[in-house]
């Protein structure tokens, strides 16, 4: 890419690999490309300086920033430290990210609180957690820890564990007591719940299995 102290925009082309993007010709050499959002305020006859590339050059940095941030939402909310190591990962600089981190949270599609009930729903729709398991998987995400204290304030353990072991219960119900407990003993346990609440859970499991057979 050539390098422009100065010049006058001569052609601006939509990109034939990529329409969202701008090609930019000053003195009818290819200068750079742009987001076209951000080449949408130029015109051809213009005359850049050397100051308003590095400002085009920032805008658009921005923008791509932006729009890899939404990108990497689309498939399922995340959280804003989430967003920032994907966007650090990808190269931006420090400002571009923490402006466009400041811009997508203030049209809400960056939001801790909603992501943290998000988080908590799925798991307890899909796959059951105890409140310090999901403290920690929020924790490892970056959330706030107030804001963990009240995602996970209304989980209900015990229902939540029973779930979890309910699901394993066909790959189970045919094993004799103790190996029954063994293992629903152990994989609730590795879903972080507590002693107490895996023990009551087990025993219940397994008398509700027990009278289901012997009726």
């Amino acid at each position: 890419m050539a390098f422009f102290m100065m010049g006058k925009i001569t052609a601006l082309t939509i990109q034939k690999r990529n329409p969202n993007r701008v090609s930019v010709f000053i003195d009818d050499e290819f200068a750079f490309g742009l987001a076209a959002i951000t080449a949408v305020s130029l015109k051809v006859g213009q005359t850049l300086t050397a100051a308003d590339i590095e400002t085009i050059h920032k805008a658009d940095e921005l923008e791509n920033a932006k729009q890899s941030a939404i990108h990497f939402i689309e498939y399922r909310p995340r959280s804003i430290t989430e967003v920032r190591r994907n966007l650090k990962k990808k190269g931006f600089d420090e400002t571009a990210i923490e402006t466009a981190l400041t811009r997508l949270q203030e049209i809400g599609l960056l939001d801790d609180v909603a992501f943290a009930n998000y988080w908590v729903e799925q798991r307890e729709t899909f796959k059951p957690r105890s409140q310090m398991a999901l403290r920690q998987e929020l924790m490892q995400k970056g959330v706030d820890r107030a804001i963990i204290d009240e995602a996970i304030r209304m989980v209900d353990e015990e229902a939540a564990a029973r779930k979890a072991a309910e699901k394993k219960l066909y790959s189970w119900r045919n094993l004799p007591e103790d190996q029954f407990k063994k293992k629903a003993n152990s994989f609730l346990q590795r879903k972080g719940f507590s002693y107490s609440i895996t023990k009551e859970i087990t025993d219940e499991l397994w008398e509700e299995i027990s009278s289901e057979q012997q009726t």
